[in-house]
């Protein structure tokens, strides 16, 4: 399957005859289609929270969709559940089988077709088979053609209720035609669909090749006749004889403050926070790919001689002590100018006579050095690493120039797979695009499906 068979797909016939919608979002439709509202199309109803306080109103066996359930076009299965006494009480009505299941908060425009009867929260707007409407048809229909008649928040998110629902303007096709256009959609998107999971599939390979080729680098190197010995560490098993295990803060330089995280308190209160001047590094600066500054404070010069001790120059190596999981790494690059880290960072200055920044921040990255991290994280409201047990973490680390090496290695390496990554994801995303012009065309009337369906 290629992406021709998309292409083909877009250059369809258009109809032989066209008449004014008279709505500006939507232009000219073919001269046999009406336009009407929502209210004179079918019936909906919307569904019920019980009270969270209420733990017997979850403990029953009916499905009870929310939005967070939508997503599969047929909808056979919920999270949870409420029982009979809960949906008798609040007078809800069952979403039957075959019906569409829209939201109409929060996540504007999710939809499924109900697979099982269910319930659904008051999110979610249920429309079930109409003599004039198809649900096939409205399931690709409805996302484009409620949302343009919704409102808008200040923030220009939209915004729709049960009246502006009913009031919506729809352009609908005869139900004979509505039926091909749902087939063709079916069959098409379908066909798209099937590219798309190709391609996330191979995201999913590229991401444990990568994972991979890291951890294999980190921990046996890159010469397979090196001789091995045992790590006494079941789950890394060997390791390079000549590698030598050391803690991290043996390969910190031998100074005062070379290993470190930021302030903490009436250290580096808010109020000295300013836009320009030395920067703040923060955790949300830390990538996998590297270091990128996202945050936008800084202090003044003479604050950042104060804190001087936290200082992160070209080279140091910064740490996140927070995050899912905490320990991601990243080394301080030439092109940014000096700045300090915040508490939830840690800033090692590594003794180059033991270990290379650029290697460390593959070592810390790898599965071998988020297996370690593991091992001393602390849950609280964030998964956390002490400064005091992260010095104390034993690595098996090369020589310095096989170090340099394997980091060389790496950055080739990773640098291909990453340009692998981006062209995968370059093509999900003209699929996508791809998808949403088809069912478009097909819903609105540009292009005319009726033979091929």
């Amino acid at each position: 399957m290629s992406l021709f068979l998309v292409v083909c797909a877009m250059s369809l016939p258009k109809y032989a005859e066209y008449k004014d919608s008279g709505l500006a979002w939507l232009g000219d439709i073919p001269a046999d289609w009406l336009i009407t509202k929502t209210k004179h199309t079918c019936e909906f109803s919307t569904g019920w929270t019980p009270p969270t306080g209420d733990s017997s109103a979850y403990e029953g066996d009916n499905l009870w969709a929310n939005i967070s359930d939508l997503g599969p076009k047929v909808l056979g299965d919920t999270a949870k559940r409420i029982s009979d006494k809960a949906a008798g009480e609040a007078g809800i009505k069952v979403s039957p089988v075959g019906s569409l299941l829209f939201s109409f908060k929060l996540s504007v425009g999710q939809v499924s077709i109900a697979g099982a009867e269910m319930y659904t929260n008051e999110a979610i707007a249920t429309f079930p088979t109409s003599s004039r409407l198809v649900i096939g048809y409205a399931y690709y229909a409805f996302p484009i053609f409620l949302i343009k008649n919704a409102s808008e928040n200040i923030y220009g998110a939209k915004l729709l209720n049960q009246e502006l629902i009913r009031s919506s303007f729809l352009p609908l096709p005869s139900v004979g035609e509505q039926s091909a256009i749902a087939a063709f959609l079916d069959r098409e998107t379908g066909k798209i669909d099937s590219l798309i999971a190709e391609q996330e599939k191979l995201l999913t390979l590229l991401a444990e090749k990568r994972q991979a080729t890291i951890s294999h680098a980190v921990t046996r190197g890159l010469n397979p006749n090196a001789p091995m010995k045992d790590s006494g560490v079941p789950w890394l098993g060997e390791v390079p004889v000549h590698w030598k295990r050391m803690k991290l803060l043996d390969v910190a330089l031998r100074e005062q403050h070379a290993f470190v995280n930021g302030p903490f308190g009436s250290d580096l209160l808010t109020s000295e926070l300013v836009v320009e001047g030395v920067p703040v590094v923060y955790i949300r600066d830390i990538k996998e790919a590297g270091y990128l500054r996202v945050s936008e404070w800084h202090v003044t010069g003479e604050k950042a001689d104060q804190l001087k001790f936290c200082s992160v120059i070209s080279g140091d190596l910064i740490i996140a002590k927070v995050g899912d999981p905490p320990g991601l790494a990243a080394v301080y690059p030439d092109n940014e100018p000096d700045g300090i880290v915040t508490q939830d960072v840690i800033r090692l200055r590594v003794g180059r006579a033991k270990a290379t920044p650029a290697y460390l921040r593959w070592l810390l990255n790898s599965d071998y050095g988020r297996t370690m991290v593991d091992d001393i994280s602390v849950e609280s409201t964030r998964t956390r690493v002490g400064l005091g047990e992260y010095k104390q973490l034993r690595f098996f680390f090369p020589l310095v120039e096989e170090q340099e090496q394997i980091a060389d290695f790496l950055d080739r390496a990773v640098s291909e797979l990453t340009t692998l990554k981006a062209a995968a994801e370059s093509v999900i995303e003209l699929l996508k695009e791809r998808r949403s012009a088809l069912i478009a065309a097909a819903v609105t009337g540009k292009i005319d499906v009726r033979q091929t369906a």
